[in-house]
């Protein structure tokens, strides 16, 4: 069994999430209070809509922009980890992941690391 997994599992992890569309109150709301997804009702998440984090590294494959349909930032803190959950989630609102970045998981954070390093805990 490996403890470090179990210990992270419960943690709370953050992540940057760009979706396509505008998120209205009742997407947002229910995000909030959780959705139900076909194995099992998520648990309430922390959602707020932000500005596109600074100092983001160049996705490869870019995303593909539509002139016709809208993009925006969510930032999404869940206390659980199912199987690609964030983006499961926000598909179920009717908000598509288009790019989906770990911005930390408890105590560890993204800032003052450079893309392509890592540090040690």
């Amino acid at each position: 069994m490996n403890l470090q997994a179990t210990s992270t599992q419960k943690m709370e992890k953050t992540y940057w999430v760009q979706v396509e569309g505008s998120p209205d109150d009742a997407a947002l709301a229910a995000l909030r209070s959780g959705v139900q997804l076909k194995d099992g009702q998520t648990k309430p998440a922390m959602i707020k809509q932000i500005d596109e984090p600074a100092g983001l590294w160049p996705r490869t494959p870019p995303v593909r922009f539509r002139k016709s349909v809208p993009d925006c930032w969510l930032e999404i803190t869940i206390s659980e980890g199912r199987n690609r959950q964030v983006r499961r989630m926000t598909a179920h609102v009717g908000l598509p992941t288009l790019r989906l970045i770990r911005a930390s998981v408890g105590p560890w954070t993204l800032d003052g690391i450079e893309t392509g390093t890592w540090k040690r805990g």
